[in-house]
């Protein structure tokens, strides 16, 4: 089996041991509905792993001896302490291999327990900026690997995609999966799909309020209307307010972003023919792009939301 991992990092004792007590107690069979000789096998070359039982000339005839023959190991938790194995200080790479190798399609065939299985799983690894993601697809099923966190983008994006819903805008959500997906690997993916997400968010405040939006308009003014509809417009700051000037540079550069990300992708994102000769930007790029666009979305939708939920008591108070 091979997959693409990033280099060995930091995945501490303290993680690996909250994963392996959680598999544990939560009852999980880590091998599925293949023996664990088999599970084994699709990772390693038993054949050539030492035998702990002088009876047997490798790790395959042993493990068979004692977990389908016998059973006579203590319960399925021997794995995580295999010397052979190494979980415990194996590089990273191995340990999330072996980790994405229990929500396998092979290996998992319910994908409702694969999903809570990697709940489980993502909970812990977060705490060292690590996730199982779904990198491929084989048979209508996620093959997942391992990859590092972009904490900064995440945060962003997870703001975003928690706070969207209300706005009954479901293709949000399906440009988050895309840009997050691509930041790493296809940045001008990623870059052509912050634009369009923030003109999804901005086209659905707007819709939100009046009713309808504009086809026509642009990124630029897209960002203006949905600024205007939940006053973040630099005019609609009192001349009064503490900071005033502070604050209306901060909600004018805060609409400028929209239109340096609409240039960004015209000429490095996806959307538009390019010369042969144009050099794409990289993941740093990319996560720069999804970033801003990410927060600028976080910032608007937060705001309409404040207003939802400040308007029905606007409305009381005008009727005494």
């Amino acid at each position: 089996m091979t997959s693409t991992f990033p280099a060995p990092s930091v995945i501490s004792e303290v993680t690996r041991r909250n994963i392996f007590d959680a598999i544990t107690l939560s009852g999980i069979c880590w091998s599925g509905r293949v023996s664990e000789v088999d599970f084994l096998a699709r990772l390693y070359d038993l054949k050539k792993m030492p035998s702990d039982d002088h009876r047997y000339h490798d790790a395959a005839g042993d493990i068979w001896q004692h977990r389908v023959r016998n059973d006579d190991w203590e319960g399925q938790g021997w794995v995580f302490t295999d010397r052979r194995f190494n979980l415990m200080w194996c590089p990273d790479e191995e340990i999330l291999r072996f980790l994405a190798e229990m929500l396998h399609p092979v290996v998992r065939a319910d994908p409702g327990e694969a999903d809570r299985i990697l709940g489980l799983l993502n909970e812990r690894l977060v705490a060292d900026g690590w996730e199982l993601y779904a990198a491929t697809m084989v048979s209508g099923r996620p093959v997942f690997a391992g990859r590092k966190l972009m904490l900064q983008v995440d945060h962003a994006v997870t703001t975003v995609r928690g706070t969207v819903e209300p706005l009954g805008a479901e293709y949000v959500n399906q440009q988050i999966t895309r840009m997050h997906a691509a930041v790493q690997d296809d940045p001008e993916l990623a870059i052509g799909t912050a634009k369009e997400f923030l003109e999804t968010v901005c086209k659905a405040i707007v819709v939100a309020h009046v009713g309808a939006c504009d086809p026509s308009l642009d990124l630029p003014a897209l960002i203006k209307a949905a600024m205007k509809q939940v006053q973040l417009a630099p005019e609609d700051v009192p001349a009064a307010a503490k900071g005033a000037d502070v604050i209306r540079v901060l909600l004018s550069n805060l609409g400028s972003v929209a239109g340096r990300l609409a240039e960004l992708r015209n000429l490095y994102g996806t959307g538009h023919g390019k010369e042969p000769s144009v050099r794409g930007l990289d993941g740093r790029h990319a996560r720069l792009a999804v970033g801003a666009a990410a927060t600028v979305a976080a910032f608007l939708v937060e705001t309409h939301q404040e207003q939802v939920r400040l308007q029905p008591l606007a409305q009381s108070v005008a009727r005494i």
